[in-house]
Formats: structure tokens, C-alpha cells, sequence
């Protein structure tokens, strides 16, 4: 089922906007604009021992709802016209082999968000990028044995070119304001899915 999930404001009290780092290129523009959601969503998801076969399904399983839905939103905004070699970016099929491989239910995806422009496009799928970055480090720490698809790192070049690709297209404060604001809907989504799959979901 799709809907829409309401945007957070690009530049929330406290934090700084699209307009505070016009003297910054786009890609450390749109990291500082998002880094205290990725600091408390990181903050989250460091509380799990991957070399844990319990704690490394939970991890799995809480990233899965947000990762599903905000990758099925991105090929329904056609992200393949925005992003090159986009399908062989994509990882949904292997996070959900890694569940089976475990023996693991999937949880069902989030509600679909809607990328409506290319920069938003951009955004979301900075996010979904940085974390297969993430997925370098973290991939150390898992058991030996356990599959280790999903977080496998892929190739380094690919990221140069996304992040020059952000450097093309959001040269405008517009455009800039649309990745931060898509990049923010899904830093909410990871969380919010990753609460309420824990069962820690706040009021």
C-alpha cells in the first residue's frame, strides 16, 4: 500500500538549512543537514551484537520495513533515469535472502513513501547509499557463518559517482532543500520501523 509520510522540515530548530551551507558543495551540505538524524539512528542500531545469531536477525529485521519500502519507492519514482547502474545497486533481494538464509520471517515493509522530484530521488537514495558505506564496517562484526549479503560492500567507485552525481544536481538551494528534506523522511522511517519492530515505538 502506498502513502505519503509527512516530511520533517529540512532544517528542524536547531539544526541548519539548505541556506546555511550555500558555501558548501552539495554532498557535505546534505550530510550536515541530516547528521544528527544519522547520529541517533546509528546510536540505534549500535546496540546490536552481530556476532549474536538472535541479536544479528533483530538487526536484519529491524532494517528490513524502511529498507523495502524506501527502495520500492525509489523504483517507483523511476530512480534508474537519475541514478546510473541503479539496478545493480539495489539490495532488497539481498537483505531478504539474508533472513531466509537465517531461517527468518521478513516483516512487512513500511508504507511507501512518494519521491516526487529528482533531487528527493537524490536524497532517499543517499541515505540508502551511506548505509551499504556503513554496511563496510559493520560486516567485521558479524558471526562467522552468518550470511553477510546485504552488508557486503560494493564497489568503491559506485559511491564517487553518486556523490558527484549529488555535486551536478543539487546545485540549486531548491534542489538541495528537496534531497534534505526525502533524506530526512527516511532517516524517520529507519527509526520509526526500527522502534515499532523492537516494539519500542514512542507515543
Amino acid at each position: 500500500m502506498k502513502s505519503t509520510i509527512a516530511n520533517p522540515s529540512p532544517h528542524p530548530r536547531g539544526s541548519a538549512g539548505p541556506a546555511d551551507y550555500e558555501h558548501r558543495s552539495p554532498r557535505f551540505a546534505l550530510r550536515a543537514a541530516t547528521a544528527e538524524a544519522h547520529a541517533r539512528l546509528d546510536g540505534m542500531f549500535s546496540t546490536f551484537n552481530l556476532a549474536n545469531k538472535s541479536d544479528y536477525v533483530a538487526f536484519l529485521r529491524a532494517q528490513a520495513p524502511a529498507f523495502l519500502a524506501v527502495e520500492a519507492a525509489l523504483d517507483a519514482a523511476a530512480a534508474e533515469r537519475v541514478i546510473q547502474g541503479w539496478e545493480s545497486r539495489r539490495r532488497s533481494a539481498d537483505l531478504l535472502s539474508d533472513l531466509a538464509t537465517l531461517a527468518a520471517p521478513a516483516p512487512s515493509p513500511c508504507p511507501l513513501p512518494i519521491f516526487s522530484t529528482d533531487a528527493a530521488v537524490l536524497g532517499a537514495a543517499y541515505v540508502l547509499e551511506g548505509s551499504r558505506l556503513g554496511g563496510a564496517m559493520l560486516v567485521r562484526a558479524v558471526g562467522p557463518g552468518f550470511p553477510t549479503a546485504f552488508l557486503t560492500p560494493g564497489n568503491p567507485a559506485d559511491w564517487r559517482a553518486f556523490i558527484s552525481l549529488l555535486d551536478e544536481r543539487l546545485s540549486s538551494e531548491a534542489s538541495l532543500a528537496d534531497a534534505v528534506s526525502a533524506a530526512l523522511v527516511v532517516f524517520a522511517m529507519f527509526e520509526q520501523c526500527a522502534r515499532s519492530q523492537s516494539g519500542a515505538a514512542q507515543p
